[in-house]
């Protein structure tokens, strides 16, 4: 009988586990580059913060969309994106609410938790017809163009000064990892050399965690649905994962909430909008009937439990991942 130990110790486990360390510092390397380069031509920086570094954070589930779209695999993409926004939930939230309560603060409840809950129901609505094409993906694209507006005045309407506080974290619910130490007064070589090396590592652990992950997977006799929604899913939230449960240990509550509520909301509204504008994404039944309520009922949970009393506890947390190893059971075959 196969063993997983026997298969992980094989040159397709190293490729792996290559893939998944090299979308982590590929996805740090980009935002400390991208976000040097935009503070030193003169961004303002809140507007860098809500943009182009919340944006940098999804290019793990962005390269992993886009090449298996291109690859013709872009169930691969969608489970992807579906499971790791399911892992952000009961995983990443889960996980960091045990460690620490979490404070949940107005300004996410207000600005950012609605759209987290209308982009899950988007993604639902459009792809009940099994395609997910690119006029749905140009929706995507214009709900996210809206939300970037709300959190752009919201960090710059008559608190431009408070925007990004001390320890440079983006003061607007902390929907983004924090701002990396850049020089504002000019263009700096290193942030060129951190954009390409965040990009080349992002490409290179992107294809081999795909040609990894699924290499092992079907060979236990798992579908291209269940490699996005397993492995890629949970490669692809490890910068969320180790950012979310960091910031609880450090006090950082509401940077650890809003990690999670924004990441989902980019993952569908950016990566999924990009995908589906370059490559139509095919919804099978399998994720219509399991996938899409999976979603819901975490995305309804999350909603819950933030509005209810402005706090994610401990028990809360414990429900969270319960319910995600429930998910994760009910999906393996």
């Amino acid at each position: 009988m196969l063993q997983l130990a026997d298969v992980l110790l094989t040159e397709h486990g190293l490729f792996l586990l290559l893939g998944v360390v090299f979308l982590y510092l590929g996805a740090e390397s980009l935002v400390k580059g991208a976000a040097g380069l935009a503070l030193g031509i003169g961004l303002h920086a809140a507007l860098v913060g809500v943009t182009v570094v919340a944006f940098a954070t999804t290019a793990p589930e962005l390269f992993i969309g886009v090449i298996s779209g291109v690859d013709g695999d872009s169930q691969l993409g969608l489970g992807a994106i579906i499971g790791s926004n399911i892992a952000n939930i009961g995983l990443v939230l889960g996980v960091a609410a045990l460690v620490r309560p979490l404070s949940v603060s107005s300004t996410v409840v207000r600005r950012h938790v609605p759209f987290m809950a209308l982009a899950a129901g988007l993604l639902v609505v459009f792809g009940r017809d099994g395609i997910i094409g690119r006029g749905e993906g140009a929706v995507f694209l214009l709900v996210l163009a809206a939300f970037t507006f709300v959190l752009y005045r919201g960090a710059t309407g008559g608190v431009a000064a408070n925007a990004v506080d001390e320890s440079g974290a983006v003061a607007d619910g902390g929907v983004v990892e924090e701002m990396p130490d850049v020089d504002p007064d000019g263009v700096d070589v290193r942030h060129v050399a951190f954009l390409v090396v965040g990009l080349a590592l992002l490409f290179f652990g992107s294809r081999w965690l795909m040609d990894g992950g699924r290499s092992i997977l079907y060979q236990f006799g798992f579908s291209q649905r269940l490699v996005g929604l397993t492995v890629l899913a949970f490669g692809t939230s490890l910068p969320e994962f180790a950012a979310s449960v960091v910031a609880a240990v450090r006090g950082q509550a509401e940077f650890a909430v809003g990690n999670v509520v924004g990441s989902n909301i980019y993952n569908v509204l950016a990566v999924l909008g990009l995908v589906a504008v370059v490559v139509p994404v095919f919804v099978p039944v399998s994720v219509e009937s399991f996938d899409f309520p999976a979603l819901v009922a975490f995305t309804v949970a999350a909603v819950a439990v933030m509005l209810r009393g402005g706090e994610v506890g401990r028990i809360d947390g414990a429900v969270l991942v319960g319910g995600y190893l429930v998910f994760f059971w009910l999906l393996v075959p």
